[in-house]
């Protein structure tokens, strides 16, 4: 291997500098890792300086080939380094530096330092033809390729889209909020520093004062003011099974399973009216309006009212007189009745004429 063949990287930028290319008609770099796979740069003379950039042909390329984002230059490798950018860009005089930017952001350019713009290519690479770069300055002797991958993605071979390699932002925060979750899920079942207990109908939870309180005026107010349980360091929540309260707790601390949410809903609404837990309220009001039947209707009706869940008691007035299922629970109607507010009872009696209201 010639000694000029070596590509120097670091982080997402790899550099490869010619010592010497002139009576040479082609140079290939040795192999380089950046992302998940081996590179190559080549060069190549004709009538112009053909720069190529690919993946070194094995398992991985072939079962991942990568679509790669990136700038590419050539410059002299001299004291004062001149870049050569291909196409060329310059700022023009009469525009501000702001707008070049904005047109650059559209048309898939980047900018740079001294006022150039330089070009971002994308392209799926798997051989050495599916990127070829004409260069028309004539660089003889010493020169430096620069390449900077901007982002390298998988390409999936059975259709899809692709996937960065490397975190963005958002996967970032992805993964941040999936160790803080597992952190939390931890202090709960572990019971880690807790520091208050939870009396359920059925047992005792332990968890901690902070998190109750992140999660509930009602509850921080608890811990403020000199009431019992500030100073007991005790909650009771007998009105719940100790399995709804530990329902409770998972939501608390981001860590509910899905099953769990929905076997305890009812129990959740309750306690998030209870609690001020607002959010949690929103959740178990759009849970139930996502199965109302002939079966519930009326049980979901009755909830909406006691916990002013409006949207829940639209939708269980619209499936009873809109869509006509007031007929499928007749058998049920008059138990409902002596047991209803009267308030409700005559929002339903409105419903009746709203609907029925002759043509």
């Amino acid at each position: 291997m010639a000694a000029d063949s070596k590509v120097e990287t670091i982080s997402r930028l790899a550099q490869w500098r010619i010592e010497n290319f002139g009576p040479c008609t082609y140079k290939k770099s040795d192999p380089f890792k950046v992302g998940i796979w081996n590179w190559h740069l080549s060069i190549e003379r004709n009538r112009y300086l053909y720069i190529r950039l690919f993946p070194e042909p094995s398992r991985a390329s072939k079962d991942h080939p990568p679509i790669a984002r990136f700038v590419l230059r050539v410059s002299n490798s001299g004291a004062n380094r001149r870049f050569y950018i291909s196409p060329r860009y310059t700022i023009p005089p009469n525009m501000s530096r702001l707008t070049v930017i904005n047109r650059m952001n559209l048309s898939g350019l980047q900018n740079h330092v001294s006022g150039k713009l330089l070009k971002v290519h994308e392209r799926l690479l798997r051989t050495s033809d599916d990127f070829v770069w004409p260069v028309d300055s004539n660089f003889l002797g010493r020169f430096i390729i620069d390449v900077e991958f901007l982002d390298l993605k998988i390409c999936p071979l059975n259709g899809g889209e692709a996937s960065s390699i490397w975190p963005t932002d958002g996967a970032m925060e992805s993964l941040a909020s999936q160790s803080t979750l597992q952190c939390l899920s931890r202090m709960l079942d572990e019971a880690i520093h807790a520091d208050v207990t939870i009396n359920t109908s059925e047992g005792t939870l332990r968890a901690h004062k902070a998190i109750l309180a992140a999660s509930s005026p009602v509850f921080s107010s608890m811990f403020v003011h000199d009431l019992r349980e500030k100073e007991s360091s005790t909650i009771d929540i007998e009105d719940m099974s100790q399995e709804s309260c530990m329902a409770l707790l998972s939501y608390l601390y981001g860590t509910i399973k899905q099953e769990d949410f929905w076997k305890h809903r009812l129990a959740l609404l309750g306690a998030a009216n209870k609690y001020d837990i607002v959010n949690l309220k929103d959740s178990c009001e759009e849970s139930l309006l996502e199965d109302i039947n002939s079966g519930n209707v009326l049980e979901r009706l009755q909830e909406a009212w006691l916990y002013q869940l409006n949207k829940l008691k639209k939708g269980c007035l619209m499936y009873l007189f809109d869509f006509g299922k007031i007929y499928d629970v007749r058998d049920e109607i008059n138990s409902f009745f002596r047991q209803a507010d009267r308030e409700l009872m005559l929002e339903m009696f409105q419903e009746v004429l709203t609907v029925w209201k002759p043509a």
